[in-house]
């Protein structure tokens, strides 16, 4: 049987994730929870988060999860989705913070620049549906196809110089890194459970997958 902890660190869009993965698994036990035991005897581990990284690394201690985090992020299947990618990183430029240092690479802000003259500045945050190039073949991509359209709502991005985990990236207008993986370890900076068909395909194949 599925035991998921869905981590309450009070940042996360907690009942739209919870609710996606009971709804592509109806057998698996979905608990939201902020008590480090729980989390560490789940079978796997999700870390939503929606917010400032300042803050997210300040609850993390204030709800006593950062270990729990790190230990999972080590040991079982883990999903970080928006922020829960980001904390995975080694810090952030916003509020120059240190985060988790799991994953090698920084968190930097999305650029409101101009692409030309004729195109308006950049709206920030990028907000909204875009498509996702998948860069490697992973078991969280079966039955997606490469350049579905997922749901973003971000100001930062992560930066990584080791191309061996980025899973899949969007463009806007640039290239950035939108998916990573390593081991145990899928993460999105879109919002599986706001993308319909694609992100619960997504969550399904989460809940099947064996590291």
């Amino acid at each position: 049987m599925n035991s998921i902890a869905v981590v309450d660190y009070g940042m996360g869009n907690l009942r739209s994730v919870s609710k996606a993965l009971e709804h592509v698994d109806s057998s698996a036990v979905v608990t939201v929870t902020n008590d480090p035991e729980v989390i560490r005897s789940a079978s796997r581990v999700v870390v939503p988060g929606q917010g400032a990284m300042p803050h997210c690394m300040q609850a993390l201690d204030k709800q006593g999860v950062r270990e729990a985090i790190i230990e999972a992020a080590r040991n079982k299947p883990f999903l970080g989705i928006c922020l829960g990618l980001q904390m995975l990183f080694r810090e952030s430029e916003e509020g120059h913070i240190s985060a988790l240092n799991i994953l090698p690479g920084n968190v930097k802000k999305l650029e409101a620049r101009k692409t030309d003259n004729s195109i308006p500045k950049l709206k920030i945050p990028h907000m909204g549906w875009n498509q996702v190039h998948q860069t490697m073949a992973h078991p969280l991509w079966d039955g997606i196809a490469t350049n579905a359209r997922f749901y973003f709502v971000h100001s930062y991005f992560v930066a990584t110089d080791e191309s061996a985990i980025v899973a899949g990236n969007t463009d806007y207008p640039d290239p950035f890194t939108c998916a990573v993986a390593r081991d145990n370890i899928f993460a999105t900076q879109f919002h599986p459970e706001k993308s319909h068909l694609a992100g619960l395909t997504l969550l399904r194949n989460f809940l099947k997958w064996a590291p």
